[in-house]
């Protein structure tokens, strides 16, 4: 998405959550997008990866970073401001 600082939002979260980097999603209608992976212990209670879409903001992203530092899915609640993010992708992006 042109206007994005795209280098400037992964080096943000990369300052202080873990972060992996895919080429592809197979969801550029929802770009900027965001997987937040649950830890291993919730994801193993039940938790899932949540999807966040259009992540084309500064603010949003350091909500990204708050929640996933607090634990992220299945262990800290979504902040309702996320909600206006979070997407179900199709079953082949999945």
């Amino acid at each position: 998405m042109t206007g994005v600082d795209h280098d400037r939002q992964t080096a943000r979260l990369a300052e202080s959550v873990p972060l992996r980097i895919s080429t592809c999603l197979d969801v550029c209608e929802h770009a900027n997008v965001i997987v937040v992976q649950p830890s291993a212990a919730a994801r193993a209670a039940g938790a899932r990866p949540v999807w966040l879409g259009l992540v084309n903001d500064p603010d949003a992203t350091e909500d990204i970073a708050a929640w996933v530092r607090a634990g992220g899915p299945g262990v800290a609640p979504c902040p309702d401001i996320l909600d206006l993010y979070v997407f179900t992708p199709p079953r082949r992006a999945r």
